[in-house]
């Protein structure tokens, strides 16, 4: 059996040249090059590929080749660059690096960053819709499912609580949770499912593979705020201490770094309990823990 980080290497290369067939707008002489040469500036720019690699894991434990999950894998990696192009915005979080090189706006300028943002935004659900290896129930599942993870109750609806939170001082724990639920969690939950939709998964293990990227979410998201506070802008390639100066709560402003640390060990334990439900798990248990240990 192939060991952890090769599965993984494996998954991200696989990730890689699936990306450049969805988006290979290699023809110059489209009118709107400078809008695909955005796209691909920040969905060219790398990052750990955290969810295609959920949408395969789960297909494969789950029975099935990882080739079926194809779109899906590629359409989350799409939303989810389109949510760091906008969050960067300085109407937003206001960063000018990202991944270690300037983020689009500071690249494109900002009205080009805002359309590159909204065109990563729809065409995954054109890929989705035009995936041969999928049958029509699931097409129309996870579109169903990747929409509403993204919008008003979801990426989008966090995103929102993140804003309206800045410069407030009554912010507690259960308001950071539903903020991070919304905002991380449910584009992790939702990779999660449409790997095992790719499956044919029961509707049980399709809520547990939720259950389990709704932890794994909150526990990441911890992580993030700590290594806000302990990394450098050289390791995770943006600037640091950029929620203090946003002025914003986060579970180490809230309890300190150490009880942070103990709260996203206590999480991440749960979301291993919902991977129970998956027989062949061993990746992404070895997954679980290495995004628990990340340093970057």
């Amino acid at each position: 059996m192939m060991n952890f980080e090769d599965k993984l290497n494996e998954y991200v290369e696989y990730t890689e040249k699936e990306l450049k067939k969805y988006n290979n707008y290699s023809n110059e002489n489209r009118p709107q090059v400078s809008l695909i040469d955005a796209m691909n500036y920040s969905l060219k720019a790398g990052g750990k590929r955290i969810r295609p690699a959920l949408v395969f894991a789960f297909c494969e434990a789950l029975g099935a080749e990882k080739e079926i999950a194809s779109a899906p894998a590629c359409a989350i990696e799409m939303i989810h660059t389109f949510s760091l192009i906008h969050d960067d915005l300085p109407a937003m979080d206001n960063d000018d690096m990202r991944r270690g090189k300037p983020s689009c706006h500071k690249a494109f300028g900002e009205a080009m960053a805002i359309l590159a943002g909204d065109a990563l935004a729809v065409l995954p659900f054109e890929i989705i819709a035009d995936a041969p290896a999928l049958t029509a129930e699931q097409k129309v599942l996870i579109i169903s499912v990747l929409a509403n993870s993204v919008g008003r109750d979801g990426m989008v609806g966090g995103q929102v609580i993140d804003m309206e939170n800045e410069n407030r001082t009554d912010i507690d724990e259960e308001n950071l949770k539903n903020m991070y639920r919304c905002k991380t969690g449910q584009l992790l939950a939702v990779s999660c499912v449409m790997g095992a939709i790719c499956a044919d998964a029961s509707t049980e293990t399709i809520r547990a593979a939720a259950e389990y990227g709704l932890r794994l979410g909150l526990a990441f998201q911890i992580i993030d705020d700590i290594l806000d506070i302990t990394s450098t802008t050289e390791e995770l390639g943006k600037p640091i201490n950029s929620d203090a100066e946003n002025n914003k709560t986060t579970f180490v402003s809230l309890y300190g770094i150490e009880k942070a640390r103990k709260m996203a060990d206590k999480v991440t334990s749960e979301a291993m309990e919902w991977l129970d439900t998956v027989e062949d798990n061993e990746f992404l248990k070895e997954f679980t823990e290495h995004l628990l240990r990340r340093t970057k």
